[in-house]
C-alpha cells in the first residue's frame, strides 16, 4: 500500500506557499498588461500561457491536501478534533478546482476586459466556488485551530492564529471590494488578494514548523 511519511506531508505544507508565490510572481512579471496592484493571480490563468498558473494551483493544491492529511494523523493520535484539519482539507480542494477552471477576465485583463455578473461563462463561476472553500475555509479552519493551541497552552500560537484570520478576513474584505469595482478600491484589488493569500500561507508553512518541532514522535511515522 502506497504511504507517504507524515514527516513529509508536514514538508509539503512547507513547499506550498514559496512555490505558489514563486509562480505568480515569475509569471506575472512577463505576461503583458498584468499588474499585480490591480488583477488577480487567478487571471494568469488566461491565455496562451495560462496552464502555468493552472498547474500551479493543482500542484499546491496536491501539497495542502498532503499537509491537512498530516495534521489529521497527528490530531487523531492527541484525541483532538480534526476538524480543523478537514477544512484545511477542503481548502486543497478549491485550489484544485480553481486549477481545473479558468476565471473569467476581470479588472481590466486581459485586454482591457470585465466579465459583467450577467456574461459570466460556467467556467468562471465554478473557478470562484472552488476558490471560495479557501477564502471561507481558512478563516473557520484558523479558529478551530486557535482552540487546538489554547488546550495544548500555546498562548502564543492560539493568538497568532486568531490575528491571522481576523486579518485574512479583513484583507479579503477589501480583496471583494476592489474586484467588485468599488471605487478608490479597483486599482489595489490585486495587492489587496496577495496580502490576503500570503498571510495564509504564511500560517500553513509556520505551523508545519510547528508540528515538526513539537511533535516528533508522530512525525516520524
Amino acid at each position: 500500500m502506497f504511504y507517504i511519511s507524515t514527516k513529509k506531508l508536514l514538508a509539503a505544507g512547507m513547499m506550498a506557499g514559496p512555490l505558489f508565490t514563486f509562480s505568480w510572481l515569475m509569471n506575472g512579471a512577463v505576461r503583458e498588461g498584468y499588474n499585480p496592484l490591480r488583477h488577480p493571480v487567478s487571471s494568469l490563468s488566461i491565455g496562451s500561457g495560462g496552464w502555468i498558473q493552472a498547474v500551479t494551483f493543482l500542484i499546491v493544491g496536491i501539497l495542502l491536501l498532503g499537509f491537512s492529511l498530516a495534521l489529521i494523523r497527528i490530531l487523531k493520535s492527541q484525541g483532538v478534533s480534526v476538524g480543523g484539519a478537514r477544512l484545511l482539507a477542503l481548502c486543497a480542494i478549491g485550489l484544485i478546482g480553481a486549477g481545473l477552471f479558468v476565471c473569467d477576465p476581470l479588472s481590466g485583463y486581459p485586454s482591457g476586459l470585465h466579465t459583467a455578473r450577467s456574461d459570466r461563462s460556467i467556467s468562471g463561476i465554478l473557478h470562484d466556488m472552488f476558490s471560495a472553500f479557501l477564502f471561507i475555509g481558512y478563516p473557520i479552519a484558523a479558529f478551530k485551530f486557535y482552540k487546538i493551541f489554547g488546550q495544548k497552552k500555546e498562548s502564543a500560537w492560539a493568538n497568532y492564529t486568531k490575528f491571522s484570520a481576523l486579518a485574512f478576513i479583513c484583507f479579503f474584505i477589501i480583496t471583494s471590494m476592489g474586484f467588485g469595482q468599488v471605487t478608490g478600491f479597483v486599482e489595489y484589488g490585486g495587492l489587496f488578494q496577495c496580502i490576503t493569500l500570503t498571510i495564509f500561507w504564511i500560517w500553513v508553512m509556520l505551523v508545519s514548523l510547528y508540528f515538526l518541532k513539537r511533535d516528533r514522535k508522530v512525525v516520524m511515522k
